[in-house]
């Protein structure tokens, strides 16, 4: 299930995928999406869609 609002995003973060969101994670996170040409953001965009995107940098930022 995809994340549709940030305290679940940061829930399934957190919890499921056991990750630490850290202000310097967020920060390297955001270097990698907010870089429309990175493999890896095309990749994340071509599964999740454009919109998912867009709320993932967003919730990145929020952190």
């Amino acid at each position: 299930m995809i994340p549709l609002d940030f305290e679940d995003w940061k829930n399934c973060m957190a919890n499921n995928c056991k990750i630490n969101l850290t202000k310097k994670f967020a920060v390297q996170r955001l270097a990698v999406y907010q870089d429309r040409q990175n493999p890896e953001t095309q990749k994340f965009i071509s599964l999740y869609g454009e919109q998912h995107l867009i709320n993932i940098i967003q919730w990145f930022q929020r952190i």
